[in-house]
């Protein structure tokens, strides 16, 4: 099982994935937490580049860069762990690309890039996915403190194209996208995605137990 967390910086993806793996460890679930772009050698060196606030990267450089990172992930941690009977989670999965550089960037339009991220996956596509909406001055508050890396200082009009697509995205896919209120507090909106990762589990999908493996997280 594939499960990807989405939503604009600020939005407590990376706290819910976190405390998913955890909550999914205790019951003993094998479990791989990842990031993206991360999660293996050449996908965090590539990753760097990317949030190097001291460069300018043209946007199909970045999309190809992006595209370049996942596929290692995919290829080289992902799918294997899924065939070895892993519950996967992705801090970011393709749906990134197609809100931030065919939303955000309107690099390409959505139908090319929705495309575009299936061939560079081979048709791996989340069992779920998870989108954290927050309103755009509510996640631009929290990363305040923060020193924005090069993908965080974008203005307010490109997160809100960010936030629009994902709305789309979720409108489109409505059995795979669920949308959380990620405004409220963290635990309220855990125990939504625990509820749901039950439903899920109980459907009849089987598992490995017995340990858990992690990579940083965003």
């Amino acid at each position: 099982m594939l499960i990807s967390f989405e939503g604009i910086d600020g939005s407590g993806k990376t706290t819910q994935a976190r405390l998913l793996a955890e909550r999914l460890e205790a019951a003993g679930y094998r479990t791989l937490l990842v990031r993206e772009p991360g999660g293996t050698e050449l996908s965090e060196r590539i990753r760097d580049l990317l949030l190097d606030a001291s460069l300018d990267i043209e946007p199909l450089a970045e999309l190809l860069l992006f595209a370049a990172a996942r596929r290692q992930l995919v290829m080289r941690r992902i799918r294997p762990a899924l065939e070895a009977g892993y519950i996967v989670l992705c801090d970011r999965f393709y749906d990134s690309t197609t809100a931030y550089q065919g939303g955000g960037r309107a690099l390409k339009d959505l139908a090319w890039l929705q495309n575009f991220n299936l061939w560079v996956t081979e048709n791996l596509v989340p069992h779920r996915t998870y989108w954290l909406d927050v309103p755009v001055d509510v996640a631009l508050a929290r990363r305040a403190q923060l020193y924005p890396d090069r993908m965080e200082q974008a203005d307010p009009a490109f997160y809100e194209r960010v936030r629009n697509t994902y709305a789309r995205l979720a409108q489109e896919e409505p059995e795979r996208i669920l949308r959380l209120d990620a405004t409220a507090e963290v635990a309220t909106v855990h125990a939504e995605i625990w509820a749901d990762v039950q439903q899920h589990l109980a459907a009849g999908t089987r598992f490995e137990r017995g340990g858990f493996s992690t990579e940083k997280s965003c």
